[in-house]
């Protein structure tokens, strides 16, 4: 199957991260290990190199706490940067970290085109010129089961957009993850139709909760993270926030994503997480709070943010447009 199922993950102890590499995270480290070389999923020897993604030094300046940040624990930088999905660097959970190592983020280019006012090539220091960056602590919700909380340093997608000065038609966005062969190994492999392409509503689109996140914690983003840009919607399913964005293409009819090209009858466009709506090969009730081991929490109606986004989808049926 294209997507592996992961061990579920309740809350922990936030531990600093300057010190991850202690006893108590190395032996958390080693329990998973073993659970997923028995399980087939990784070897002890990747799981090692994925260890060594430490903090990088390169700090972001100026930034403010958001008041839409969530006041749960927040998982270590170790936990964040050495689990991920990105499969344009291989399908196994620790691949990203040791492979997007040399992908090369600066400089950097993403494409506008479509129904906007000036379609042009923007430089990444012209889209973050006079940008006031904002650390955001989101949940993070993944189709497989598990979720973390991650403190993202971004600014309100639609600061951007409102820059951008889409046209009347424009009623999507559709974005695209860059697609180098030379860098991406995972590309080699037909997994999904590439370039990774997602989508949302306009009306989604603008929603203050959306952002463009360039910084994890108070550092640039690392590249296994969707350095140096990427969308965060924290009230949908992991895949849906794009990594390493290249291209933002206003349009008038729905986008069709990656993933629901590649499986049409299992991820919809919306990719809300709904606990109501399962899988067809798993349930998505309940939730692994990583770095636990079980699936012991209860799911949350988009994600636990249906206070802020549910207007968005009022008299919409949530099981045909999931």
């Amino acid at each position: 199957m294209l997507i592996k199922r992961s061990v579920d993950i309740p809350s922990s102890e936030i531990t600093d991260e300057k010190v991850y590499l202690n006893r108590r995270a190395f032996m958390r480290a080693a329990t998973r290990a073993a659970s997923a070389v028995a399980a087939g999923v990784l070897g002890a020897e990747s799981l090692l190199l994925a260890q060594a993604a430490a903090p990088h030094g390169a700090k972001l300046r100026k930034i403010t706490k958001s008041p839409l940040s969530t006041t749960e624990k927040v998982n270590t930088w170790q936990q964040i940067t050495t689990y991920n999905n990105f499969y344009e660097f291989g399908s196994d959970k620790d691949a990203p970290a040791i492979y997007a190592k040399g992908l090369k983020t600066a400089p950097w280019s993403v494409g506008i085109e479509g129904e906007v006012a000036k379609p042009a090539i923007w430089h990444l220091e012209d889209i973050l010129k006079g940008r006031s960056l904002e650390e955001r602590i989101y949940r993070h919700r993944c189709v497989e089961g598990w979720s973390m909380v991650i403190p993202w340093v971004g600014f309100p997608l639609r600061d951007l957009v409102k820059r951008l000065q889409p046209t009347a038609r424009a009623k999507f966005i559709e974005f695209t993850t860059l697609a180098d062969y030379a860098q991406m190994p995972g590309l080699r492999v037909p997994t999904l139709r590439w370039p990774y392409v997602e989508g949302l509503r306009m009306d989604e689109a603008m929603h203050p909760l959306a952002i463009l996140a360039v910084g994890l914690y108070d550092e640039v983003l690392p590249n296994q993270n969707g350095a140096p840009i990427r969308l965060v919607v924290p009230w949908k399913y992991g895949f849906k926030s794009i990594k390493s964005i290249v291209k933002i293409r206003f349009v008038e009819q729905q986008p069709t994503s990656s993933w629901q090209i590649s499986g049409p009858g299992e991820y919809g466009f919306y990719a809300n997480v709904n606990p109501t709506v399962e899988h067809p090969r798993w349930s998505q009730a309940r939730e692994v709070r990583l770095p636990g081991l079980f699936r012991n929490r209860p799911t949350l109606m988009f994600n636990g943010y249906g206070d802020q986004v549910a207007t968005l989808y009022a008299g919409m049926d949530l099981r045909a447009h999931f």
